[in-house]
C-alpha cells in the first residue's frame, strides 16, 4: 500500500502529517525575515472589527496564517476532497476554523455558512482558484459572497526567497526556512448590493487582476518567477 493511501486511511497519520505541517509553517515563519506590504486596510478593519472576505490563490495556502491577526476569528472555505481535510485540519492548529464546501460544489450550505458568520461580524477566507482550479483565475462565487454580505473582498498572498513550486495544478509554493519572506495585501474590492452581471463580471475579474498583480509584485520582491495563471478549463 502506497503512503498516500496509508495516510488516507489511516486517522492517525493523517493528525500527525497535518500537526508536521503546523510546525513546519512555524519553522518557516520563525526563522525567516518577514515583512508586510500594504497592510493597512487590513489592520484599520480589524482594528475597527468589521468583516472581510480574505482572497487569495491556492497555490498560496501555506503560510497565509501567519498573515493574520490571531484574535480575530476567520473562517476558511475548504473543498470536502482529502486534500481539503488535511489543509482544514493543519490551519486548525492556527485557532482557523473552516468551512467544508467551495464557491460552486456543495455550495448552497457553505454560501449560508459564509453569509451568517460575515454577517455576525467574522471574516471568512476563499481560495477563488480552488479546489481544482483553473489555476490563479477567479470563479464568480467569491464576488455573489461579497454582494449578498454587503463586506469587501481583500486580496492577499506571500512569497519568499528561497522556495520549492510543486509540480501540482496550482504551482503550490512551498517556502523553505531561514528566507525573506513578504506578506503583499491588495485594496479592498467592493461589489455594490445592486450589481448587475456585468458589475458582478467587473468584480471578479478586478479580483483576478488584483490578485496576480500583488503575486506577481511579491515575487519580484523576493527575486522569484510567477507561474502563469492557467488558460484550461477547471472546476473552481
Amino acid at each position: 500500500m502506497s503512503w498516500a493511501k496509508r495516510i488516507g486511511k489511516s486517522e492517525g497519520l493523517r493528525g500527525l502529517l497535518c500537526w508536521l505541517g503546523s510546525l513546519y509553517i512555524r519553522l518557516v515563519y520563525l526563522t525567516g525575515r518577514w515583512s508586510v506590504v500594504n497592510g493597512g486596510h487590513a489592520q484599520a478593519l480589524w482594528d475597527q472589527g468589521k468583516p472581510f472576505i480574505l482572497a487569495f490563490w491556492h497555490g498560496r495556502i501555506l503560510m497565509m496564517p501567519k498573515s493574520w491577526r490571531p484574535s480575530v476569528p476567520i473562517h476558511m472555505l475548504i473543498s470536502q476532497h482529502r486534500d481539503g481535510q488535511l489543509i482544514a485540519r493543519t490551519v486548525s492548529h492556527f485557532g482557523i476554523d473552516t468551512v467544508q464546501g467551495s464557491t460552486t460544489r456543495g455550495g448552497s450550505a457553505a454560501l449560508r455558512s459564509m453569509l451568517k458568520f460575515l454577517k455576525s461580524g467574522q471574516c471568512v477566507g476563499i481560495t477563488p482558484d480552488g479546489p481544482k482550479g483553473p489555476r490563479m483565475r477567479a470563479s464568480d462565487g467569491i464576488v455573489a459572497v461579497a454582494k449578498l454580505a454587503g463586506v469587501p473582498i481583500l486580496p492577499a498572498t506571500f512569497a519568499t526567497s528561497r522556495r520549492t513550486l510543486l509540480g501540482s495544478w496550482d504551482r503550490f509554493a512551498v517556502a523553505w526556512p531561514f528566507s525573506r519572506g513578504v506578506f503583499v495585501w491588495g485594496d479592498p474590492i467592493v461589489v455594490p448590493k445592486d450589481a448587475d452581471e456585468a458589475a458582478m463580471e467587473a468584480a471578479r475579474q478586478a479580483v483576478e487582476d488584483s490578485l496576480n498583480a500583488i503575486t506577481r509584485d511579491a515575487d519580484a520582491r523576493m527575486g522569484q518567477e510567477t507561474p502563469e495563471p492557467d488558460t484550461a478549463e477547471g472546476a473552481a
